[in-house]
């Protein structure tokens, strides 16, 4: 492989960490070796899995590079290791792996980056819960956020993409087995993480992010190939909507189409001509498009003035392989000026596209009226040519038939048939052809018929006035034509525009639509290419774009091809194409509803904060009805307690004093725990909280966190091979002080709390576990309220701020706290916390003793 030529990226993909990715990679690499190709191990974890372990034996593994980092030593891919070694192909685990402090790299994807830059082909692994783009629904699933992510592109540039598939059952029997994890994190692991649900989303997500990046690849090779012919390979259907309301059932059909074939896709796409506003109720298209949305398909508004070629353009550009259409409802009559919409697709759609006609209410009820094209072409273009045609030809052809049939009918006669030829044209194509047609029959009567013949004086002055009056006549008739057909274009005009008028009022009274989406609404309207609303502050200030849509938007309104005024000092500017006057009305009442859709915005986020602000005032109310009692109490026993012993007239035994002492300290330590919590949720709800958050270890933290508890109410399962997780010192052990004083609280005097820990892929989990009177399911969350205590708590239990307090802390740590029952009773709160940025070089499995707090 030459030295210019870019390595190939080979990734094998899972749903969930143990689905068999390694596995896979190390059969690949042991399958090339055998056909004879230089292959290495970069860099592979087999993390003691026996299996994966033994699959490296026989293959070469560059020496990895060791560094220091906090006092401890850690391991990373030799990157100048691997180039000097130069091998065609390098295996690399964990792509989305995030490097040692120190190393040449953050990330090990930008590692891998080098070694295809410098032509060696790399063979890794990563879950689909890394990929950066899918990080938040990763953590709807899950409840935790990926920190180790790779950008979406760095693996959709990847030559081969292989996804390792494993069902949610068959994982979770693999794990119980002891083939993923230890066997003191599998309970942890299976009622955590690898839950059935989980494992299920997760492969969802894997399952659907291969097929769309297949689908990518397929279109590509289309394109390259120019391939035109549709390939069934995934079930299509475009919906074909006219806005009228048989949409909902076409719509409703598709989808159960697609329901029958796996993986189908439903495509609802709205042709609008070319000219400006759109012919179909904007509030019809509106209520279509959500059911189209809700239905789990996309909606498309295409422009073009031949609905039967564009509707196939766009489902043979999208490899669409079925098309569902409405019987037309066109009534019969009207089929003589030639087929209908779905007669024209079903017969130019071709062996490889499937065209439904669905039966609904409105077939054959007559076709609403829409908007005509434009000024010019009220009629039609073909009524506009129809009429040219008649009035330009049709004289000298009646003027032959005149001349060669029938020569001898009379001037009148000839007067009445060029009159009904002139009006036939104003009928057909409007005023213009029928002057035309005046003018050119009065010359040819002149003419060829009236006296003397061949020449354009008239002798008979009855003539000239048959000939007057002719002219007149014709010309009035094509008047009222086109006054007609004027009269009616602005009637379907002002129809439209009351109706998207009518759909704007509404939606500012049930305040439906977004800024964007009304945005979106104008640039459909008038087949614009961008909508940009502009505001600035004064005359003088620059123009800022408050939400726009489409490809480019003008940063000024000067620079826009339309610009609506909105005010003093707002506009709403469009580019695309120069508007008509007569469309401006609607865009300006689209200009003033997008000012309130933009006021209303601003009040509801005013609104909010006002809301914020009573919600602090509610909070400093509670706070000081709750504290009264739980400040005084200890406040009073220790003033008690310090003025019997300051008492001059009584004399105190040694035993005595020491029990007054003790009482002194108990209620300051008292106070100090709870203007300790007050002061750390007052920080929780004013948003002060800034966590210094680093990699840590829990067996240095949690001990310092169980000073306040008594000696043997805790056992301790920390094992020190647990890697590092990423908090802040501090906030970590109030967490923890606070959980583990509320276990204690709760538990029975003879059963210790226990609090254990466990690696779980990426993050690690902290359990404590009573043995109390545990909490029913439907008040785990209320626990964690300010103020809450459930049930009858013990005399002096505090004011129910600690579990909050906790929950706050480590929900800024990007951790979570959920409570949880511990089998065979009490409460286990669950701790969570993100693995940090290095974690501990492997050690041999020691377990860990459960030694009581005191003696370890």
């Amino acid at each position: 492989m030459g030295r210019g030529t870019r390595g190939k990226l080979r990734i094998y993909l899972g749903a969930a960490p143990g689905v068999g990715k390694t596995y896979a990679m190390l059969s690949e690499a042991h399958r090339r070796v055998e056909r004879g190709t230089d292959c290495v191990v970069a860099f592979v974890e087999h993390h003691n899995r026996a299996r994966t372990e033994t699959m490296l034996h026989g293959l070469e593994q560059v020496e990895r590079h060791r560094l220091d980092h906090r006092g401890a030593r850690f391991t990373e891919m030799d990157i100048d290791a691997v180039l000097h070694r130069r091998p065609a192909v390098a295996l690399v685990d964990e792509l989305a792996h995030t490097n040692v402090p120190g190393s040449r790299n953050a990330k090990r994807w930008q590692d891998v980056e080098e070694l295809l830059a410098a032509g060696i082909d790399v063979v890794s692994t990563v879950n689909i819960q890394h990929l950066e783009s899918l990080g938040d629904v990763v953590e709807s699933i899950t409840g935790v956020r990926q920190r180790e992510t790779v950008p979406d592109e760095v693996v959709r540039r990847a030559d081969q993409i292989e996804l390792v598939d494993m069902s949610p059952q068959a994982l979770r029997r693999r794990m119980a087995h002891g083939n993923i994890y230890r066997p003191d994190r599998i309970d942890a692991s299976l009622s955590n993480y690898f839950r059935p649900g989980n494992l299920t989303a997760l492969r969802e997500l894997a399952l659907l992010w291969t097929a769309d990046r297949v689908d990518e690849y397929l279109q590509e090779y289309r394109k390259d190939h120019r391939v035109s012919t549709i390939w069934g390979s995934r079930e299509r259907i475009v919906v074909g909507l006219t806005g009228g309301p048989e949409g909902r059932t076409l719509v409703r059909r598709a989808v159960r189409l697609a329901e029958k074939g796996a993986g189908g896709e439903v495509l609802a796409v709205y042709i609008g001509r070319s000219d400006g506003l759109t012919t179909a109720s904007p509030r019809e298209l509106a209520v279509q498009r959500t059911l189209v949305e809700e239905l789990g398909g996309t909606f498309h508004h295409v422009i073009g003035d031949d609905v039967p070629h564009s509707l196939l353009e766009f489902a043979r550009g999208v490899n669409a392989t079925q098309i569902v259409l409405g019987v037309s409802r066109r009534r019969s009559w009207q089929y003589l000026f030639g087929p209908g919409v779905s007669s024209t697709v079903a017969r130019e759609s071709g062996p490889d596209l499937d065209v439904h006609i669905v039966t609904h209410d409105e077939a054959g009820a007559g076709r609403r009226r829409g908007l005509p094209a434009a000024r010019g072409a009220r009629l039609g273009r073909h009524r506009t040519l129809g009429g040219w045609l008649t009035g330009l030809a049709g004289p000298f052809l009646l003027t032959l038939l005149l001349s060669s049939a029938a020569p001898a009918v009379g001037l009148a006669n000839d007067m009445l048939l060029y009159l009904a030829l002139t009006v036939a044209a104003a009928l057909i194509g409007g005023l213009w052809p029928a002057l035309v047609s005046a003018v050119v029959g009065s010359l040819l009567l002149n003419w060829f018929f009236t006296p003397p013949i061949g020449r354009l004086t008239i002798s008979d002055p009855e003539n000239i006035v048959a000939l007057v009056v002719f002219v007149a006549v014709a010309v009035a008739v094509a008047s009222v034509v086109d006054l007609a057909a004027r009269r009616t274009h602005q009637a379907a005009r002002l129809r439209a525009e009351s109706e998207i008028l009518s759909f704007l009022a509404g939606s500012v009274l049930r305040g439906e639509t977004s800024l964007d989406a009304l945005l979106e609404r104008v640039r459909e309207t008038f087949a614009m290419e961008s909508v940009a609303l502009l505001e600035r502050e004064s005359d003088v200030d620059p123009w800022n774009c408050v939400g726009s849509v489409g490809s480019v938007r003008a940063a000024r309104p000067e620079d826009a091809d339309v610009e609506m005024p909105v005010g003093d000092h707002m506009a709403l500017a469009l580019s695309g194409r120069v508007l008509p006057a007569e469309d401006r009305r609607v865009l300006a009442a689209f200009a003033a509803q997008a000012a309130v859709v933009l006021d209303r915005q601003r009040l509801v986020g005013q609104a909010e904060d006002a809301q914020r602000l009573a919600q602090d005032n509610r909070f400093r109310t509670s706070l000081l009805a709750a504290v009264s009692h739980d400040l005084r109490t200890p406040l009073a026993a220790i003033k008690a307690a310090v003025t019997s012993l300051r008492a001059d007239d009584i004399a105190w035994s040694a035993a005595d004093e020491a029990e007054l002492l003790e009482g002194i300290e108990a209620g300051a330590d008292r106070l100090d725990h709870l203007v300790g919590n007050l002061l750390d949720m007052s920080r929780l709800q004013t948003g002060t909280v800034t966590p210094l958050v680093r990699g840590i270890d829990l067996d240095e933290v949690v001990p310092m966190a169980l000073v306040g508890v008594p000696d043997g109410s805790v056992l301790l399962d920390i094992p020190e091979t647990l890697p590092m997780v990423e908090a802040d010192k501090g906030l970590l052990e109030r967490v923890v002080a606070n959980v583990v004083e509320n276990a204690v609280k709760y538990s029975p005097d003879d059963s210790a709390v226990l609090v254990a820990a466990s690696a779980l892929a990426d993050r690690v989990e902290l359990r404590v576990s009573d043995r109390g009177p545990g909490v029913p399911d439907e008040a785990k969350e209320r626990i964690f309220e300010p103020f809450q205590r459930h049930g009858d708590s013990p005399r002096g239990a505090g004011v129910g701020l600690g579990l909050a307090v906790a929950r706050g802390f480590v929900d800024s740590m990007g951790g979570t706290l959920a409570a949880e029952d511990t089998p065979g009773g009490g409460l286990t709160m669950v701790l969570t916390l993100r693995t940090g940025t290095c974690a501990p070089p492997p050690q041999p499995d020691i377990p860990a003793a459960r030694t009581p707090r005191g003696t370890s």
